[in-house]
């Protein structure tokens, strides 16, 4: 979009329109065009994150809480370095994360400095607070720097530290991290994409045996709205729902179905919940079916998905 140009400068305005992915992609073949580039467009999710398995480095340059934890949760696993940066109007943070090291290296990772991500109305967009341009140019040439660090063995990382930067101010501050883990370890915090533990991850819900969550598409949802009575239950914050909903859904807050406050769904007809990405939606529905609900299933993608897919007239937010 045009609003991405001034601190996205990958993009230029003939690219407006076009599916970052590509044009980022086309970016760089240009600049060298003996890279090798090799492009995913998909939203990152617990069904595809292991796709980073097939990389040695992880740069996250994400712009919200479920992406951001799912990456970091993924790479602990795998034992894969991420190299983190986050910007809001003027200050910005760069640290190295390693949840899983080699020997004799601290295990840290992002849980280590923010164990939970913020409740959603906590912390605003970047949407909505702004952003300096400049300012995403100077912590993204400081996480390449990082990246050739980590790749070439040369230098101390960012790892134990967490570097912050205040624009305003041209003042620069270093914070030590110390992990909780100080060993590595072997049990994986995403089993099967299916169960964790719901401290670890934001979107997963720890999973009784026996229990399974069923999911559907966009497609399928439309379908089954056509042709059958079906529950769709948003559980993203009122203010979230007032902004955008799928027509007749009714709103029930992630908390509140968390609490047992589920009066207002129906136990004897097909339920489908939903979020903003299909993060809460997941343990949400998990939460009802644990409660006695018999046919519970989430949508995939959540309503981000469902713009794009089935009704692009809805707002995104």
């Amino acid at each position: 979009e045009l609003s991405n140009l001034q601190r996205q400068v990958i993009h230029a305005t003939g690219d407006v329109g076009t599916a970052k992915v590509e044009s980022a992609a086309a970016r760089v073949r240009a600049l060298d065009p003996g890279m090798d580039v090799v492009t995913h467009r998909v939203r990152l999710g617990v069904e595809n994150a292991d796709l980073l398995a097939d990389y040695d480095l992880v740069i996250d340059g994400t712009d919200n809480f479920a992406t951001r934890y799912l990456i970091n949760d993924t790479c602990v696993r795998l034992g894969l370095p991420e190299v983190w940066g986050s910007v809001l109007r003027f200050d910005a943070q760069v640290a190295v994360f390693w949840g899983r090291p080699p020997r004799g290296v601290p295990a840290v990772q992002l849980r280590d400095l923010f164990p939970e991500p913020p409740a959603p109305d906590q912390v605003p967009s970047c949407d909505r607070a702004g952003v300096l341009g400049a300012l995403c140019g100077q912590v993204g040439s400081l996480m390449a720097t990082e990246a050739v660090k980590l790749i070439t063995g040369v230098g101390a990382p960012l790892l134990g530290r967490i570097l912050l930067i205040d624009a305003l101010r041209g003042k620069w501050t270093e914070v030590p991290l110390t992990g909780h883990r100080p060993e590595p370890v072997d049990d994986p915090l995403i089993e099967d994409h299916r169960g964790a533990d719901a401290n670890r991850h934001p979107g997963l819900g720890a999973v009784s045996e026996g229990e399974d969550l069923g999911a559907v598409t966009p497609t399928e949802l439309a379908d089954m709205l056509a042709t059958q009575a079906v529950t769709v239950v948003d559980v993203r914050e009122p203010a979230e729902h007032r902004l955008a909903a799928i027509a007749d859904a009714i709103s029930v807050p992630f908390d509140a179905v968390l609490a047992g406050q589920t009066d207002d769904i129906p136990p004897d007809r097909p339920v489908v919940v939903y979020c903003q990405f299909g993060v809460r939606s997941r343990r949400a529905g998990l939460a009802l079916l644990q409660a006695g609900w018999r046919d519970v299933r989430h949508l995939t993608g959540g309503l981000d998905a469902w713009i794009s897919q089935i009704d692009p007239s809805l707002p995104r937010y």
